[in-house]
């Protein structure tokens, strides 16, 4: 696991709600903040957590030294305290569970119910934290999700104008307006919201995942908005990367049959590629061949090869853990697999029918070859927990718990570690720069 990159002589902390398998605490651990507090609900997360960096806080309410465990609550968030951590957290981080729901139905005033943003506001409110991070499906933003989607960035903004119960969405939101007009008569309670729309794939991430990402900052810190807008600006592109393979940079990284190599270029836009200056989105390649959370050198970590003959649910390929086959993988229409050469899909939590949902690979290994001329067809097979975990970045040495199914949730669920690491570093660069100005 990557050490934390902390500024010399400074200790950021931060609170983890929702935490799943870890991928987003994770991430903000490694841009420099010390968990205080993780909270889960579902058990096998929970298990999996004290597997790697937590350990079970217990009843009585305690503050980890530098270098201690993460104390983890487990349960409901609802029944979790917060108020002994005031003014001691520089950021809150979450991925509030928000189910789809209608404006019908949250006119009624029983969307709390349904969805855990109010527990991340009431958090706010009992730590009064510096910055905060939400991450999201990108859902909300739809046309009929968006008006409600609107009041939970003003509740964001004014967190400590706590709604009244049995006060609908809606008066509530028209008092939120009005408050927000004027300035604040106190700065502490009142924070900047940026929410950012994004792709995983164009921050280095080998998969195609688009969420919303929600940042914000008290305001009393005075942290230059705009010029934090700037600094999460995405770095890769598919551009690039078709560049890439264009120019051959991406095969001295990947030596492969030149049946595949035609197969991929075949596959390219005919049209010529602006140069963006960004760099190459990852692919499923890269993630089998490095591992992307390791450093320099030692990210050269190749997966061995998953044999045809051990697809067995058993058989660890090359003992590595979790890198076990497994049988009976289809395409069909709808169910289209995963390439090599691109990121990979996005990494679904359900089922979908089939152990681990959409996650079928197509390999290199061909299964009929070129016929008149054609282009060869080849094998496809699920992708192994481990592979899954490389997509959603995780580092080798974290570990997983539970049965495949539970695993392959855990990484669904999770937040991109490389995609978190990302934003909480920004965010940990503006609180620097606004600590210098103060």
């Amino acid at each position: 696991m990557l050490e934390p990159q902390v500024e010399e002589g400074r200790d950021r902390t931060s609170v983890e709600l929702f935490a799943g398998g870890g991928g987003l605490a994770m991430g903000v651990h490694q841009a420099g903040f010390r968990p205080l507090l993780v909270n889960e609900i579902v058990k096998w997360a929970c298990q999996t957590l004290m597997d790697n960096e937590a350990e079970l806080r217990g009843d009585e309410e305690w503050v980890p030294r530098p270098g201690e465990k993460w104390p983890l609550v487990p349960g409901d968030v609802v029944e979790v305290k917060f108020r002994y951590l005031w003014d001691k957290v520089d950021l809150l981080a979450g991925g509030p569970p928000c189910q789809p729901f209608s404006l019908g139905g949250v006119a009624k005033g029983d969307e709390d119910k349904r969805n855990m943003f109010p527990q991340m506001f009431r958090a706010i409110r009992e730590i009064q934290p510096r910055a905060v991070i939400c991450e999201n499906v990108q859902g909300l933003l739809r046309p009929s999700f968006r008006p409600y989607f609107e009041y939970i960035e003003r509740e964001l903004s004014l967190p400590f104008e706590e709604r009244e119960e049995g006060t609908d969405w809606r008066e509530h939101d028209k008092i939120l307006q009005e408050r927000l007009s004027r300035d604040p008569a106190d700065p502490k309670k009142r924070y900047q919201v940026v929410t950012s729309k994004v792709n995983a794939a164009d921050y280095g991430v080998p998969q195609i995942r688009n969420r919303i990402i929600i940042v914000a900052f008290r305001s009393d810190l005075g942290v230059n908005i705009e010029q934090f807008k700037k600094s999460i600006a995405a770095t890769h592109s598919e551009a690039a990367l078709t560049r890439s393979i264009r120019n051959g940079s991406y095969w001295k990284r990947h030596k492969v049959d030149a049946r595949v190599r035609a197969h991929v270029e075949a596959r390219l836009p005919r049209e010529d590629v602006f140069d963006d200056g960004k760099q190459p989105w990852r692919t499923l390649r890269d993630a089998l061949m490095y591992d992307l959370a390791a450093h320099g050198d030692e990210s050269k970590r190749p997966l061995p090869d998953v044999s045809w003959e051990q697809l067995d649910r058993i058989s660890a390929a090359g003992g590595v853990p979790y890198h076990i086959g497994w049988p009976d993988a289809r395409i069909y229409p709808g169910h289209t697999p995963n390439v090599l050469d691109r990121p990979a899909k996005t990494v679904k939590a359900g089922v979908h029918g089939v152990p681990g949902g959409e996650s079928v690979l197509l390999t290199d290994d061909v299964l009929i070859d070129e016929v008149g001329g054609g282009l060869p067809t080849f094998r496809h097979r699920y992708m192994t927990v481990r592979e899954t975990a490389r997509v959603m970045t995780f580092p080798d040495t974290w570990k997983l718990a539970g049965p495949r199914g539970e695993q392959m949730r855990q990484l669904g669920n999770a937040v991109p570690v490389l995609l978190a690491r990302f934003f909480a570093n920004a965010v940990a660069e503006a609180l620097n720069e606004a600590d210098k100005r103060r």
